[in-house]
């Protein structure tokens, strides 16, 4: 098993140009699997609003559904860098709550950072947070818990002055004191830009090869998610099936009487 990661070697995989590895993780026994892979990130994301718990997307997620997730990842995992996302409303109100809030995860679950999607003041209080001693991840572009404003999950930065105030708001969180950020929905060229031009380890989602890590939520490259994925997303393994046919072998052998077997019985 590799070393536990941390975030000083993160920042050394982009000094040497290694590429970081991030993936999201719910539960106990995923993170687990992730963990032994060798994954250097777990992400509880709020994601987990739908993926887990079948909301339209992810507003809806309590800080108290996060911390129970985020719980049980870090007690599966012995290496990964476990980060915690910060839920809807959960840091948009006054400093003092944010921080209460971001240590919920490290004091009550026992992750190592916190994730913030960008919001008008997202430096300051990354800032305040980073002066409080948690970790802190940043997340720009596109911004899932903003997408009524942003009129749905569209690419960002794709005109001049948008790469740029993209390029800005890295900066900011960089010198706020985050420890690496998370560019989501971006055009390449704009991510290639970000990531030559910041300090900081960037991670990619949908944000081309340039980026110092790449992350996917784990069920949509296990294939578990129902539909088309989405363009960024490649899906190394289709499960859904392959569980759906395992459930329906199930379901015939009750029924023909062909289960349990003799074997699976006791005398």
């Amino acid at each position: 098993m590799k070393d536990k990661t941390t975030i000083p070697k993160l920042q050394k995989k982009k000094q040497l140009g290694e590429k970081i590895t991030m993936l999201t993780a719910y539960d106990y026994p995923t993170a687990q699997v992730l963990d032994q892979a060798g994954i250097d990130i777990l992400l509880v994301g709020d994601s987990l609003g739908m993926v887990i718990l079948g909301y339209e997307n992810t507003l809806p997620v309590t800080m108290d559904e996060m911390i129970h997730h985020t719980k049980a990842v870090c007690l599966g995992r012995q290496r990964a860098l476990v980060v915690g996302d910060m839920p809807f409303l959960s840091f948009h109100l006054s400093v003092t709550e944010t921080v209460r809030n971001a240590g919920r995860f490290i004091k009550e679950a026992g992750a190592e950072a916190v994730k913030l999607e960008w919001i008008a003041d997202a430096a300051e209080k990354t800032k305040a947070l980073v002066d409080a001693g948690i970790s802190v991840m940043g997340h720009i572009g596109l911004t899932p818990q903003m997408i009524h404003q942003m009129g749905g999950f569209n690419v960002q930065g794709r005109s001049a002055d948008e790469a740029q105030r993209l390029l800005e708001e890295a900066r900011r969180l960089e010198e706020a004191g985050a420890f690496s950020i998370v560019l989501e929905g971006v055009p390449a060229e704009v991510a290639r830009e970000i990531t030559q031009n910041i300090g900081i380890p960037t991670i990619g989602i949908g944000a081309g090869p340039d980026c110092d890590g790449q992350v996917l939520v784990t069920h949509d490259l296990l294939g578990l998610n129902p539909g088309k994925p989405p363009k960024f997303v490649k899906e190394y393994a289709h499960l859904r099936q392959q569980i759906t046919d395992a459930i329906d072998h199930f379901k015939h052998d009750v029924e023909d009487g062909g289960f349990p077997s003799e074997e699976y019985w006791y005398k």
